[in-house]
């Protein structure tokens, strides 16, 4: 899916080499500011790499078109970004920014249950917890079916039964419509039971790069 030859992103990120399979879930670990970030933003073109080049299906990033790019590699923020309004609208917002067919209210409802959020499609989203606003943003990705997803730090406002409980449908529902999965994860535990590989970053170099004990 991504090969990475060379990057060197300013002094935070410097990769020989890295591929990241199609169809996998993908885990990078490591110190806060060791770079995992910025890695997951160069996959999705939010930025660009300096020196070296990455590779998406085989076409080198710059080559393609941005906009569409993010059309089906979607990336999700550490800090969820909840527009003011209802959930149901907070819901829909990426599916008409990204021009694609809207989903019935029960389909909405089907998502809040996934997410494990009892909370009307009529409550103002902006009041919601940390933690439900993450799920809803989570939600709103999950809603525009990409091929690529790249999570910063998912569950990092969960506590530790709910974060077991969405990661693994998030794993599921990848795995089950062979959607490809790179995420960033404060927890080594949740990277060593549900990844496929799992990538250690420290002072923006890989130092590490495994299989992980998937489950899923």
């Amino acid at each position: 899916m991504y090969t990475l030859k060379a990057v060197k992103y300013k002094n935070i990120l410097k990769i020989d080499e890295l591929h990241i399979p199609k169809e996998k879930v993908t885990c990078i670990i490591g110190q806060s500011g060791s770079g995992k970030t910025t890695l997951i933003r160069l996959l999705n073109k939010l930025i660009s790499c300096e020196e070296g080049e990455i590779l998406y299906k085989g076409k080198n990033l710059k080559e393609v078109d941005s906009i569409l790019l993010r059309r089906e590699v979607i990336m999700l923020p550490q800090n969820p970004v909840i527009f003011p309004g209802t959930i149901q609208e907070n819901l829909l917002i990426g599916l008409k920014f990204s021009e694609k067919p809207l989903v019935s209210e029960n389909e909405l409802l089907e998502m809040l249950s996934f997410l494990n959020l009892e909370k009307s499609l009529k409550e103002n989203a902006e009041k919601l917890s940390g933690g439900e606003k993450q799920r809803i943003s989570l939600g709103r990705i999950l809603l525009m079916e990409p091929e690529v997803l790249l999570l910063d730090e998912p569950s990092s406002a969960l506590d530790e039964e709910t974060e077991n409980l969405i990661i693994s449908k998030v794993i599921t529902y990848v795995k089950s419509n062979k959607k490809t999965l790179t995420m960033v994860t404060h927890s080594s535990r949740v990277a060593e039971i549900f990844s496929d590989n799992i990538i250690e970053i420290a002072k923006g170099k890989i130092i590490n790069h495994t299989g992980g004990k998937n489950l899923g």
